[in-house]
């Protein structure tokens, strides 16, 4: 399979975290946060994004917030 990263970072990829090694490579992303008990960037909007906060725990404050 070939990775879109240049798609993925012009469309789909929100990470604002500016050294991070995986940034538009999807597969990596998620394999890695997977393995720290988190979720990407992705999963988040913008705001909540920009904390870095990657734990489960935050993702299920910032959706129950959101309704």
């Amino acid at each position: 399979m070939e990775c879109k990263k240049e798609t993925n970072l012009k469309s789909r990829c929100n990470c604002s975290y500016p050294i991070c090694p995986r940034k538009g490579i999807c597969c990596d992303c998620i394999a890695y946060h997977r393995s720290h008990g988190e979720l990407p960037a992705c999963y988040f909007p913008p705001e909540a994004e920009r904390t870095y906060d990657r734990s489960i725990e935050y993702f299920i404050e910032v959706y129950k917030t959101k309704r």
